[in-house]
Parts: C-alpha cells; structure tokens; sequence
C-alpha cells in the first residue's frame, strides 16, 4: 500500500514554486523595466520596448491571478 501519491505531490510542488516564485519574479521584471537603472533616456522617457515588456509582465501576472480567482469561484476543482 502507497500512503504517498507521488505524481500528485510533484505536481503541488511544481505549481507551488511556479505560482509562489514564478509570478512575483515576472511582477519585479515589469517594475525592473520601467524604473530600474538605465530605463529613461537622456530625454527622461522609458524606451518603447520597455514599456511593452513590463505591460507584457503586468498582464500576465493580473492574468494568472484573476484565472485562479476565476478557478477558486467555481468551486476550486
């Protein structure tokens, strides 16, 4: 007899560090692209593509957030 399904815990764990580390990781790389160390230009404006890429993290980030809401109003499961 297995009192440890461990497929299930390797898959709690990989989604623990995914959404524990992952998500707040992306969040600090938008903010790092729109206020980090060399983001504004002589002129005082952030670059284009900076911009893009910390939107880009931001969405994915309120993304993943409102799905697991979206996932926990339902029922969780």
């Amino acid at each position: 007899m297995q009192f440890i399904e461990w497929g299930a815990l390797a898959n709690i764990v990989g989604l623990g560090i995914l959404v524990g580390a992952g998500l707040p990781s992306l969040f600090a790389i938008g903010v790092r692209a729109l206020a980090g160390p060399g983001a504004r230009g002589a002129d005082g404006r952030v670059a284009p593509r900076r911009v893009v890429l910390a939107w880009t993290c931001f969405g994915i980030a309120a993304a993943a957030i409102g799905g697991a809401i979206m996932f926990l109003a339902a029922g969780g499961h």
